[in-house]
């Protein structure tokens, strides 16, 4: 009779042998597409559809080619006999669809395609036809060998279900009922980008994932709950259930700044999607270079909604029909004219309309064309269309009286620039202080000469949905989505205005002047208002050590969200009070890497170069934010959310609270960044 430790060496062989199936499969697959595209160029068609079948092939072809290096699955379902639609079946799970001919029962189906739900839903209580799961353990880092297949853990779901394996590694607990191969992969030493979830996402994060394109859906995430996982995965499922419409108009995702964008940059293409545009708000904005930097008082008020009025009122000031003129048109014997009070009131009637700048400017032209070639329709008959545009273009001196065009920059070198402009402008919602902030100093200059700031950008984004509206995408996700100003959100709804969003962000990380107090104003201003709020309060990433600090500070916090908890058992928390801070910092760093893992070092940014020079003094090199995969980095704590570590060294916590406005808050961020161990290094009294 055989052990089960024999049955299971003989399972992972043949687990092993059917993964070196798979890579047979895939090399196949990757020279097949090549092929398709050296054929398809050679294709007898039109032009136009030569041109669409190669772009499709090289677009198939390159995402093949782009495919990071990895294991081919994770998971295998083996449905009962008896169950619907999939009875008697096994399927294994992975990130990408594999199989030997496109006509071909696959090897390996995708984790989005719809029978691998019960991969992430089926329980013992609902066990949705499922047998059997089967999770796979892989060896760190491995590259796609075969024989990194480590381990398995079978999960049986007929019976009130239970777990056989063993894995490599991990135990299960009746405190925590988790998968032990789950629970290694979460934790898992994080060195380099942000990895996918696609082997260890949850029941309520699937839910999420999985989302009807058509609606909104808005994520409050507490630290280390995996919301960002779920807007990339949110993302990459969208473009696996509707590629047509989502490429047709584009999935944006936009990040909080470029070091953030840097870390999750492998994650969809870790999952088969490429060319997913991955931005920050002010690269999508930016009209002009930034050569200034307000005030912070100043910033305030130009990221208020009470601006999108002033701007309006700014805007079609410019609109004035009380300067029409009689038009008079001459065309050989014919003679037409059309009064003032014509012209008045089709300008009068076109604003009354409230079409776009730009648009109503249009309208006014064609209508007055309009009325011109109806007179002289009846005085010698029907005119060509090149008559009518000969009589609109000679009438664009009246239209540029009453409707004159005019450029987003113009419009608010004017505002800023004058101090008469503003006051018509802001009349009755800015105070004169506020005024007085916005007011440019010294004379007034063009807008060809102006020096715009970062808040200016939003301005213009504004004056310039005004005058015409953007196109705008399919789906865009929005990560910390609280720290966004009431004008930047609406800078986004105008390019989400025929599509819809994933919102995520946490309420109690919101670092910024104007961050968000509760979702239901800012899913307004992003013109979602019926989105639904989600919150996910289980956290799988922060320890429970960690997170019962950040709770304590959490406390103080002027946000209502609910209070998160930590499956982590296993993270280690150290206060470390000092005199000498600087050596305390340099001590902690020298015992974080005689562990295994990421280790960063976060200080207020006014601190960054002190503790700079301690690490340097002591021989210990210590890299930027941006440097993805640095074994120590030194992070200013304005620039650490969203990133994580696994040894975080938070440098005087007071610092970094004193620091800003919303202080704590940032605070809360830099706790919050552990995946394992937290030392908290001060000299000073602790804010918490």
């Amino acid at each position: 009779m055989s052990s089960p430790a024999d049955a299971l060496t003989r399972a992972l062989h043949d687990e092993r042998a059917f993964h070196d199936t798979c890579r047979a499969a895939l090399t196949a697959m990757v020279e097949g597409a090549d092929e398709q595209v050296d054929v398809g160029e050679d294709v007898s068609a039109s032009g136009a559809d030569a041109e669409v079948l190669g772009r499709r092939l090289r677009s198939q072809a390159k995402a093949l080619h782009e495919l990071p290096e990895g294991p081919l699955f994770f998971g295998r379902l083996d449905f009962a006999p008896g169950a619907p639609d999939h009875g008697g079946q096994s399927y294994h799970v992975g990130r990408l669809r594999i199989s030997e001919h496109p006509a071909a029962p696959p090897l390996v189906v995708d984790w989005r395609a719809p029978v691998s739900r019960a991969f992430y839903q089926a329980s013992p209580r609902d066990p949705q036809g499922l047998a059997v799961r089967r999770r796979f353990g892989w060896a760190a880092g491995s590259r796609g060998a075969s024989g990194d297949l480590t381990g398995m853990e079978d999960e049986h779901l007929a019976g009130g279900g239970g777990l056989t394996g063993p894995p490599a590694g991990g135990e299960r607990t009746a405190e925590a009922p988790v998968s032990a191969l789950v629970a290694r992969e979460i934790e898992r030493p994080r060195v380099g980008p942000m990895r996918d979830i696609a082997a260890t996402i949850q029941p309520e994060q699937d839910d999420l994932v999985r989302g009807d394109l058509a609606d909104s859906v808005c994520v409050q995430g507490a630290p280390g709950t995996g919301k960002t996982a779920v807007g990339l995965h949110r993302a990459a499922y969208l473009l696996y259930t509707h590629p047509q419409r989502i490429r047709r108009g584009g999935l944006l995702i936009l990040g909080p700044n470029r070091t953030f964008l840097s870390y999750i940059s492998e994650v969809l293409p870790s999952l088969g999607e490429t060319g997913v545009r991955q931005s920050v708000l002010a690269d999508e904005i930016a009209r002009q270079p930034v050569r200034r930097t307000d005030a912070e008082e100043t910033a305030v008020v130009k990221h208020d909604l009470r601006m999108a009025e002033v701007l309006h009122r700014a805007l079609y000031a410019h609109v004035r029909p009380d300067l029409a003129d009689a038009v008079a048109v001459t065309d050989g014997p014919l003679r037409l004219r059309l009064s003032a009070e014509r012209v008045r009131a089709v300008v009068e009637a076109v604003r009354q309309e409230a079409p776009p700048y730009g648009t109503g400017r249009e309208r006014v032209r064609t209508r007055i064309g309009r009325c011109l070639r109806e007179q002289a329709e009846r005085r010698s008959g029907p005119q060509s269309a090149a008559w009518v545009r000969t009589i609109e273009r000679r009438i664009g001196p009246h239209v540029d009286a009453v409707w004159p065009r005019m450029r987003p920059e113009e419009v608010l070198a004017d505002l800023l620039g004058d101090d008469d402009t503003l006051a018509r402008a802001a009349y009755g919602l800015l105070d004169p202080d506020e005024r007085r902030a916005l007011l440019w100093d010294g004379p007034k200059r063009s807008y060809r000469s102006a020096r715009w700031s970062a808040a200016d950008l939003v301005l213009l984004d504004e004056l310039a949905g005004l005058v015409e509206h953007p196109e705008g995408y399919g789906h865009v996700v929005v990560d910390e989505a609280q720290d966004l100003s009431p004008m930047e959100c609406r800078a986004i709804a105008r390019r989400a205005r025929f599509g819809s969003l994933t919102v995520l962000g946490d309420l109690a990380q919101g670092t910024t002047p104007w961050a968000a107090r509760d979702w239901s104003e800012l899913l307004g201003h992003l013109g979602k208002p019926d989105a639904a709020v989600t919150p996910l309060t289980t956290g799988f990433r922060v320890p429970e050590a960690v997170v019962g600090l950040a709770n304590r500070l959490l406390r103080r916090l002027d946000v209502d969200v609910p209070v998160p908890r930590s499956l982590r058992r296993d993270g280690e928390l150290r206060i470390r009070a000092a005199d000498d801070v600087g050596a305390e910092v340099v001590a902690a760093v020298r015992e974080a890497l005689a562990r295994e893992g990421s280790v960063g070092v976060v200080a207020a940014d006014a601190d960054v170069p002190w503790v700079r020079a301690a690490l340097d003094a002591a021989g210990v090199p210590a890299a930027g934010p941006e440097e993805v995969g640095a074994r120590v980095a030194l992070v200013p704590a304005g620039l650490v959310k969203g990133l994580e570590y696994d040894h975080v060294v938070a440098v005087e916590p007071a610092a970094i609270a004193e620091a800003e406005r919303r202080g704590l808050h940032r605070l809360y961020v830099v706790l919050t960044r552990a995946v394992s161990r937290l030392d908290v290094v001060h000299g000073r009294p602790l804010p918490f």
